[in-house]
């Protein structure tokens, strides 16, 4: 550790008494504050990560490789491609907090038993065929589902087709890592003869996927929803009727033309998983979000459709797959560009998912929409 003695304003003037006392924090590894405030206490969050995008026919085809490969098995435990921030001096994560992969399946394959306290979901954008099994409950996994699955539950997965097949994973890898807190334990090599069933529905989403319902014998239950599976029917229905009102009148959307929803645990009300929250917006053609700022930060998907996003001084183009990241407290917005040409819905539909759990916990969570003052 070093300190130097500087002449800037505001510090104390610099003179040989003014070394000699940082000679001897140095010793006792001591820093003054009156030296870093600008880095550890900024007028506004400035975010170690930076806007990037990864487009998901380059993510496709290197996981594609990545199959052909590379096996999956104890030791790697998952062919899971980390998306890795240009900012965080190579770290596997998306963002400070948030980590995102593309995971590939080949057809036959399976992955190993496994636990973990990081909170997970798994994204399907296209394909279906293979089945993540949870607590010996085997959940169908297709585009558009969203399959959530709290810390510290036993899973696997299995490709019961003859085609492979990709999704994007969430997990809060970093934040754990950050506080140190992640513990690990491995499973059955192999699941049972029982769990390679194909059932349309799994057991958690016939006690717990219909809607405003909760089964009276529920117990008390661990942190994270008990639903595994959000199917991708609900969620469109839920947007196209959203912007049906509002189109008469009745509003419920966030903004003209901009529908949102938010995956919930159907026991709370409250976010799927204690640290990640989930949600799907659906922009009309035309329309244009409302651009804003929130502290905490977010990876999206496009899941349909095409369009232009900003987030700060960056602009991209976007198309069906491609990932990206907006850090903390930089702006963005999206416009749409999507028609029936190249969106079943017509319209430009993103996945979201961010840590607001953990900053609404915590009384950290701020919101500024650009143009409305503090």
């Amino acid at each position: 550790m070093r300190l130097d003695v500087t002449a800037f304003d505001d510090q104390p003037e610099s003179t040989p008494a003014l070394a000699e006392l940082y000679r001897g924090f140095e010793q006792e590894l001591l820093v003054p504050l009156w030296t870093q405030i600008g880095d550890l206490m900024p007028q506004q969050p400035t975010s170690r990560a930076v806007a990037h995008l990864w487009r998901w026919d380059r993510l496709a085809e290197l996981a594609a490789r990545a199959g052909e490969l590379v096996p999956v098995g104890r030791g790697g435990e998952r062919r899971a491609i980390a998306l890795a921030n240009p900012a965080l001096g190579g770290k596997p994560f998306a963002t400070p907090t948030l980590w995102a992969a593309i995971q590939y399946l080949m057809p036959g394959e399976d992955a190993p038993e496994h636990r973990h306290t990081q909170h997970a979901f798994r994204f399907v954008v296209e394909g279906e065929g293979v089945w993540t099994v949870v607590g010996r409950d085997p959940v169908a996994m297709r585009r558009g589902d969203f399959l959530p699955q709290a810390g510290w539950n036993f899973h696997a997965h299995h490709n019961a087709t003859t085609a492979p097949m990709a999704w994007i994973d969430g997990l809060d890898i970093p934040f754990q890592y950050l506080t140190e807190s992640q513990f690990f334990e491995f499973g059955r090599d192999q699941i049972s003869d029982a769990e390679r069933v194909t059932p349309d529905r799994s057991r958690s989403e016939r006690l717990w996927g219909h809607p405003g319902l909760r089964p009276v014998a529920a117990s008390r239950l661990a942190p994270g929803t008990p639903l595994l599976a959000y199917r991708w029917e609900h969620t469109n229905r839920a947007l196209d009727d959203q912007l049906t009102v509002a189109a008469s009148g009745g509003g419920g959307t966030v903004s003209p033309g901009h529908a949102a929803v938010r995956f919930a645990d159907p026991a709370t009300g409250g976010d799927v998983l204690p640290t990640l929250r989930a949600e799907m917006h659906r922009v009309l053609r035309g329309a244009e979000t409302v651009p804003a700022r929130e502290t905490g930060s977010s990876v999206y998907q496009v899941f349909d459709g095409s369009g232009t996003v900003t987030v700060a001084d960056r602009a991209w183009t976007v198309n069906r797959g491609d990932l990206f990241v907006v850090p903390s407290w930089q702006p963005f917005s999206a416009r749409s560009e999507a028609g029936t040409t190249d969106s079943d819905s017509g319209a430009l539909d993103l996945f979201r998912f961010s840590d607001a759990p953990i900053f609404e916990a915590l009384g950290l969570n701020r919101t500024r929409v650009e143009g409305a003052g503090r």
